[in-house]
């Protein structure tokens, strides 16, 4: 069975771009996060804020001198770059490399340079696979966290990640309620002769119950309508006495 691949940063410089690296990561279910001589050391407090709370990623952040050590328990390495820097490997997608990694057996690091220049060729000489997203050719300008989050939500669409969702929606209410609520506005709108001409009655009374059945109403919705079609009706009443 396949591991939850490692995201290697190489030299990062700004903490803050460290923060929001491990922001997109937890979001999709990535906690292994190893630093390669980031510029201004490790731990840097400008990390923290920009995580959102993805401390787990920075508490758990491991520190390395080199690319070498940082992945030399993996047995698959990628290298982001947006070109071949002159090295001849495979290129892959990041959904191309996700794959990859699921069907893998052993760990697999993915590697993402500095935040101004990007993996260096040395960098990228240490992995078997390159990784490059499908951009704009006339603006190939992607942050460090933008990369990390595309890689990390291809790799996370083999996962079962719980799916956010609504609130659960309450069942549509039996046909005898919904019934009640059309009869009780039909019976306002005849009072009100709205029904005219009456050769067209039967039709538009059809229309009317075709649009009130469409929203599947809830019984709460139900309730709710009919007490604004009794206020309207109180309202009339007390117009009328």
């Amino acid at each position: 069975m396949s591991q939850p691949p490692v995201i290697v940063l190489v030299r990062p410089q700004l903490g803050e771009n460290i923060g929001k690296a491990a922001r997109a990561m937890l979001n999709f279910g990535l906690v292994e996060m190893r630093l390669v001589a980031p510029r201004d050391g490790w731990p840097n407090p400008s990390a923290g804020p920009a995580a959102s709370g993805a401390d787990i990623v920075l508490e758990k952040a491991q520190v390395y001198e080199t690319v070498a050590d940082a992945v030399a328990d993996c047995a698959h390495v990628y290298a982001t770059t947006v070109r071949k820097r002159g090295v001849t490997k495979p290129v892959m997608t990041p959904e191309e490399a996700s794959r990859e990694i699921h069907r893998e057996e052993g760990r697999s690091a993915i590697l993402f340079g500095p935040e101004r220049s990007g993996l260096e060729t040395d960098d990228v000489a240490v992995a078997r696979t390159i990784v490059t997203v499908p951009i704009n050719p006339e603006f190939g300008s992607l942050n460090l966290a933008q990369a990390v989050i595309l890689v990390a939500y291809e790799w996370s669409k083999g996962e079962s990640l719980a799916q956010p969702t609504q609130e659960d929606l309450d069942p549509p209410a039996p046909q005898d309620e919904l019934d009640g609520m059309i009869g009780q506005l039909d019976a306002m709108l005849d009072e009100s002769g709205y029904y005219f001409p009456p050769d067209r009655v039967p039709s538009t009374k059809r229309t009317l119950r075709t649009v009130l059945t469409k929203p599947g109403w809830s019984s709460q919705e139900l309730r709710t309508l009919r007490g604004v079609l009794s206020a309207l009706e109180g309202k009339k009443r007390h117009r009328s006495g």
